[in-house]
């Protein structure tokens, strides 16, 4: 018997389980679909995953399931009967059946999960389902034709549902999922799952992926891209923490909006500090939509809890409206008004140069700013980039202005 009541969380995890997972590893509530898991490596994916599958079989809300990986040896190493695999989730003398050589489990109310491999997609023609669950979509070969061969087969029941545990990778068919409102999505880093990894696992990724592309996508499940023609590629953005944070000067620059609703653009606000060995690293993204009163006070509380040399603001669109926010706040705020006398195009470029040459290092991951920089492509992209102008005014400040070419005109030698 199916349950139309699916979305109260309460309704549909196991006591024990509800207990010891942390928030983000249980179902969210409302209306939806999918839900897609991205997550870093020792996540607890695969736990959500069977423990969510096996609350919902216990309570007799779903009664036929599809299990899908890659292959049908993996679903059965790693979701079958891994260790934290549905199975071993079962106490003894309580588990279903399970039967290899039919690929399916098969519980005592009457639930049956198949098991399927997404190489041979063709298979998931036919079966018809009321909930499924993907481990590591990202990975497949065909990861777009499995997955409408399973939509067109996941018609039973009144709230047919998909659990979808990935780390992330940047394939259409994961940028589809993030922006179909009816798939929740849930990020979680490695890190969040430390006290259940083994010390010498997390000190040997963080020596090994810190600060890198590969880190950034496996540790804290960020989904990287790749556009045709942007001025910054993934590739580009480097991440290091100085070895002595020896900071010759240190910039905040704004590109503040004119409006502030909820269509308004985002006031840029970025953090930036020239080393002594003569690269610049990029400390914080504080910029959004902020009220004029809100960005003015993040500002200032950075100002002073970085030791900022000053502030840079571009007054093109604000006028003298920063420098009063400013003020207003704090009066002995050291405020420098730029303005924009050639194109964003030419600003940029000389900017996106520095990260090509390495001079440039972002001291940790920062999505929305580099999602913005990799997206940026001078002609095309309509939408003004506010993180982006704000990061272009703090590293033209430290490098391309007449105090600091002698130092630009070192690095090009």
């Amino acid at each position: 018997m199916h349950s139309t009541e699916t979305e109260n969380t309460e309704l549909i995890i196991q006591p024990k389980w509800a207990d010891i997972a942390r928030p983000s590893q249980l179902p969210p509530n409302g209306d939806w679909n999918n839900w897609l898991i991205l997550a870093g490596r020792g996540f607890g994916k695969t736990r959500t995953g069977a423990e969510t599958v096996k609350g919902w079989i216990d309570q007799a809300f779903y009664k036929r399931i599809a299990l899908i990986g890659q292959t049908f040896d993996e679903v059965r190493s790693v979701m079958v009967e891994g260790e934290s695999g549905i199975l071993n989730l079962h106490a003894d003398g309580e588990r279903p059946r399970f039967e290899p050589s039919n690929g399916r489990i098969m519980w005592n109310n009457g639930a049956i999960a198949s098991i399927y491999g997404a190489d041979y997609y063709e298979k998931l023609r036919g079966p018809q389902f009321d909930l499924a669950w993907i481990d590591e979509m990202a990975k497949f070969r065909h990861p777009e034709r499995a997955w409408e061969q399973l939509m067109l087969g996941l018609r039973l029941g009144k709230k047919p549902r998909c659990i979808i545990t990935t780390t992330p990778r940047p394939i259409p068919l994961i940028e589809k999922l993030l922006k179909d409102p009816l798939t929740v999505t849930t990020k979680g880093t490695t890190f969040e799952n430390k006290d259940n990894l083994a010390s010498t696992f997390i000190n040997q990724i963080v020596k090994q992926f810190e600060g890198t592309k590969l880190g950034a996508q496996e540790l804290y499940a960020e989904v990287l891209s790749e556009r045709q023609g942007a001025l910054w590629q993934r590739s580009v953005i480097r991440h290091q923490v100085p070895e002595n944070e020896s900071w010759q000067r240190i910039v905040i620059a704004i590109d503040p909006a004119t409006t502030h609703h909820e269509g308004s653009d985002e006031t840029g606000i970025v953090i930036v500090a020239l080393a002594t060995d003569k690269k610049a690293y990029v400390l914080e993204d504080l910029s959004g939509r902020h009220s004029p009163a809100d960005w003015g006070r993040r500002v200032v509380d950075a100002y002073w809890r970085h030791k900022v040399d000053r502030v840079v603001a571009e007054v093109n669109k604000g006028g003298d409206m920063v420098e009063r926010i400013i003020r207003s706040i704090d009066p002995h705020v050291s405020y420098r008004a730029v303005r924009a006398t050639r194109g964003k195009v030419t600003r940029a470029e000389p900017i996106a140069a520095l990260y090509e040459q390495g001079h440039v290092y972002h001291i940790k991951p920062l999505k929305e700013l580099e999602t913005q920089l990799c997206e940026y492509i001078p002609g095309i992209t309509s939408k003004s980039p506010d993180r982006l102008d704000a990061l272009v005014w703090a590293l033209t400040d430290l490098f391309l202005e007449k105090e600091s070419r002698p130092f630009l005109k070192m690095w090009q030698q």
